[in-house]
């Protein structure tokens, strides 16, 4: 390695371009993440009545008048476990309700729930059908919906907490 390698003007010159690159980077998830959710935002939220694994009834006209995330995921799904503290933390603060799509039968879903300390009111989606009204092709999934039952964002894939509650603040519903 020569010295001029080691200088700090040429760190300075690969910090920049690590900087760009990323920005560039996260520039197209961004993009392919609003081509994903395009037709979803802006749309009335789908109805949803049916019981939770713990046999309480829901019907999503329990969020009217004040914001909600409606969050999709799987048992199956090593992505979705990553999310399920964050979840947790989220629905202290914020009205939501998860679907357990294609994830066996609302005994194993209970199971999984038990075992895994989650906290969150679930519906079991044994054959996808909520998660169909959706346009869900893949887990995790979540759509914030304002208090009118509007879609105002949607999401594809892990998200942080800080993302969901950024998206919650930047409806205006947070």
């Amino acid at each position: 390695m020569n010295k001029a390698e080691t200088t700090p003007r040429s760190w300075n010159k690969r910090l920049l371009s690590w900087l760009v690159q990323l920005s560039i980077l996260l520039l197209i998830i961004l993009a392919v993440e609003a081509f994903l959710t395009r037709s979803a935002v802006g749309m009335m939220a789908p109805s949803i009545d049916a019981a939770t694994i713990n046999q309480e009834a829901f019907s999503l006209q329990q969020f009217k008048g004040k914001p909600a995330i409606v969050h999709f995921w799987a048992t199956w799904c090593p992505v979705c476990k990553l999310e399920q503290g964050m979840l947790n933390s989220i629905a202290a603060d914020v009205p939501i309700i998860t679907v357990a799509m294609q994830s066996g039968t609302a005994d194993e879903v209970l199971n999984y729930h038990e075992q895994h300390d989650v906290t969150y009111p679930v519906i079991n989606d044994p054959n996808g059908l909520i998660s169909n009204q959706y346009g869900i092709q893949g887990v995790p999934a979540s759509f914030i919906i304002d208090g009118e039952g509007q879609v105002r964002f949607a999401t594809h894939g892990y998200t942080t907490g800080l993302g969901l509650r950024v998206r919650l603040w930047l409806a205006g519903l947070f």
